[in-house]
């Protein structure tokens, strides 16, 4: 039987039996739909560092097409997606937005640690130390195991002949079409629902549907445009950081190996493992009032925080396109009299740009998303695009938190914009 006045979290259905979408049937819905695009940047760069020959060699040996595919091709690729798969993984455990506003009732480590921060007594330390250790414990177990699997073999090549695309004909092409189809309507039929909520006309938390209005949209460029001026600031200097520093990190990680690099590659997916909020925390009590440097309630510790959570989300992005560089070229390059930071320039460096260009992406994306970390540190005047739209969502002006919505959907887009078009970067092809 159908029930009216559930509540986010509920299992209640809808009227005619419809499920609700809140609960684990939003979260198992929506959440593969928000992360999916991660593992497509970074395993679409190591296809494009693939040499197509290889497989080619293995069929005129006498293997099949689909033994090849499986025997030369995903091993090639499989570091890629076991990086990327690790960071989906990370993401989602560490996911507060999307947990908090559609899981409702479901018990989650992110959204719980929060409501343990705002208890009226002020917090449990204990319980907060609790679930951060949980966390941490369940990142540090699955990225041993993709260190144990991706570190058993290991797979260079000669960069070669890429792949040629060729178009998918006859049952295959239309199967491809048709998962393709429902992906792509999945993933923006919520955009869809964004923009009609801002662009329709609202009276406080009611909105009129069918009548349009261009009021929320001025309101937030031309009242309120404060929060895109700081997620553009704060956003754009913490990508820079970010991109230098995980590009850097991630040559050290995988071409200069040492004793250390373990601990280096653990150390750094730390802040994953820690929910925005306890990472917040900490923060705030590092750099807090009467520490040795005073960070809080000053932009600096904003940037710092989208720097620190979301530098692993470049490193895994930019270390996977290193795996399929082979040490031979920048070994032949120092056998030939070039200092080695000179060979790594013209050598290794050039054949880094997919993968630090989808490095810059996605930590471009992940960082305007970031919520929970900048919800704790955050002082007033300095709010970002999704603090605003989490404050306007719990005062019911949806209509005004889809403009801004609509806003950081733009700003995500920019920079693919810019590498594809400008830079002529290949994301995507």
């Amino acid at each position: 039987m159908a029930t009216t006045g559930s509540s986010p979290g509920s299992y209640a259905t809808r009227s005619g039996g419809t499920p609700s979408l809140y609960g684990w049937t939003g979260l198992i819905l929506i959440l593969p739909f928000l992360y999916y695009t991660y593992v497509y940047l970074g395993t679409l760069a190591a296809f494009k560092g693939f040499d197509a020959q290889l497989e080619e060699a293995a069929m005129s040996l006498g293997s099949s097409p689909l033994k090849a595919r499986l025997k030369v091709m995903i091993p090639a690729v499989f570091p890629a997606i076991a990086a990327t798969s690790l960071l989906v993984f990370t993401l989602t455990l560490g996911n507060f937005a999307t947990s908090t506003i559609v899981g409702g009732d479901v018990k989650l480590l992110a959204p719980l640690t929060y409501k343990v921060f705002l208890a009226e007594t002020g917090g449990d330390p204990t319980m907060q130390s609790t679930l951060a250790t949980v966390s941490i414990a369940i990142v540090a177990l699955v990225l041993f195991v993709q260190r144990l699997t991706v570190g058993r073999k290991k797979y260079e090549m000669v960069q070669g002949r890429s792949w040629t695309p060729i178009p998918l004909r006859g049952f295959a092409g239309s199967a491809t079409a048709v998962v393709a189809g429902i992906l792509l309507v999945a993933s923006t039929l919520p955009l869809v629902m964004v923009v009609l909520i801002a662009f329709t006309k609202s009276s406080g938390p009611v909105l009129k549907w069918g009548e349009f209005s261009l009021d929320s949209i001025t309101t937030v460029l031309a009242r309120e445009p404060q929060p895109i001026l700081n997620t553009v600031m704060f956003g754009g200097l913490a990508c820079l950081i970010g991109v230098v520093a995980s590009s850097i990190i991630s040559v050290l990680i995988v071409k200069k190996k040492n004793p250390l690099t373990p601990a280096l590659d653990y150390l750094v997916m730390l802040p994953m493992a820690l929910s925005g909020t306890v990472l917040g925390i900490g923060m705030m009590t590092a750099f807090g009032s009467g520490s040795w440097i005073t960070l809080s309630g000053t932009s600096a510790i904003i940037v710092l925080v989208f720097v620190v959570r979301r530098l692993p989300h470049g490193l895994r992005s930019a270390s996977a396109t290193l795996h399929a560089i082979p040490d031979s070229l920048e070994d032949a390059s120092i056998s030939l009299g070039v200092p080695p930071f000179r060979s790594f320039v013209k050598v290794v460096l050039p054949l880094m740009v997919p993968g630090i260009a989808a490095a810059t992406v996605l930590t471009w994306t992940t960082i305007i998303a970031e919520l929970s970390a900048s919800l704790v540190v955050y002082s007033a005047g300095r709010e970002t695009i999704t603090i605003k739209v989490f404050q306007l969502m719990n005062t019911g002006l949806n209509s005004q938190a889809a403009a801004y919505g609509l806003i950081l959907v733009l700003l995500a887009i920019v920079p693919i914009v810019v590498a594809t078009r400008v830079f002529k970067i290949r994301l995507f092809t």
